[in-house]
């Protein structure tokens, strides 16, 4: 299985990897997840009509703009994310305001979905959707706790990283790449049949999100890293560290999608994807 998360990525296999596609996780990203919940789930528990709802995602990447537009991300009834904008957009938005962040009080985001858990705080670090992910499948497929949370091999700048984790009986082979360049290295030797592997993230941007198209500039190695250490650190300070324990997920899934993998959750939840062929080659 391969990530879905990264809206470059997916538009990438599309054109170039048509035939690897049916191997693409079919879960769309946190924030199409999010807008088809805001304009259903939300939406009921606000007493909202779900037409009034404008829904703004703020991301580091200059795809998501595009990948808010795509026709399957309509299950909510209405485009389920109305607006996409960067994080470099919307502090050029807070500098002509006048607001000042780092002055600004902490507070709580709103209730419902507003909890997070270390898991999440890594999703932005190439290799923390692979390392969140195996928190809670090492959890779910064992039953049992998992006592050291932090899968080092799975981090880092380095453009393609493998390991072998061992899930109770089983060695599962996994491989991160960051860039798409580095994800063409290990895409051609899956097809060449000179690599196997049972799970691969894949992002487009170096560095995964923290190194996306629309964070502030200039983005360069010591600033990626930075940004890496600081969401292992905010990771390590988290009371909840695992995705599958997050009590406003919990909740969710009692009060609305049912249970996993069940038809509402895949209905709002999944997509699918189009083989579109290569781009004509200029002369």
């Amino acid at each position: 299985m391969i990530t879905s998360c990264s809206p470059g990525w997916i538009k990438f296999a599309e054109h170039f990897y048509p035939d690897l596609l049916a191997h693409l996780s079919t879960c769309k990203s946190p924030q199409q997840m999010f807008g088809a919940l805001a304009k259903t789930y939300y939406a009921q528990k606000a007493g909202i009509d779900p037409a009034d709802i404008f829904s703004v995602s703020i991301m580091p990447c200059t795809a998501k703009k595009y990948e808010c537009t795509r026709p399957e991300m309509r299950s909510s009834g209405y485009q389920d994310v109305d607006v996409v904008l960067t994080s470099r957009e919307l502090g050029r938005m807070f500098k002509q305001a006048g607001l000042d962040m780092s002055n600004l009080p902490e507070e709580e985001y709103d209730a419902p979905l507003g909890i997070s858990t270390g898991a999440g705080e890594i999703f932005g670090a190439s290799g923390g959707v692979m390392e969140a992910a195996l928190r809670t499948v090492y959890e779910v497929v064992t039953g049992q706790e998992l006592s050291n949370l932090n899968f080092t091999d799975c981090r880092g700048l380095t453009g393609v990283k493998e390991a072998t984790v061992q899930v109770g009986d089983l060695p599962v082979k996994i491989a991160i790449t960051n860039g798409l360049g580095n994800a063409r290295k290990v895409l051609d030797k899956i097809r060449a049949g000179e690599a196997d592997y049972h799970f691969i993230e894949i992002m487009c941007c170096p560095g995964g999100c923290i190194g996306g198209g629309g964070s502030p500039i200039p983005t360069n190695t010591e600033i990626r890293l930075k940004r890496i250490d600081a969401t292992y650190t905010e990771d390590e300070r988290m009371v909840l560290r695992k995705s599958h324990d997050n009590p406003a997920v919990k909740e969710l899934y009692a009060e609305f999608l049912e249970k996993p993998l069940g038809h509402k959750s895949h209905e709002l939840l999944h997509t699918k994807y189009t083989p579109r062929g290569n781009y004509p080659k200029c002369d």
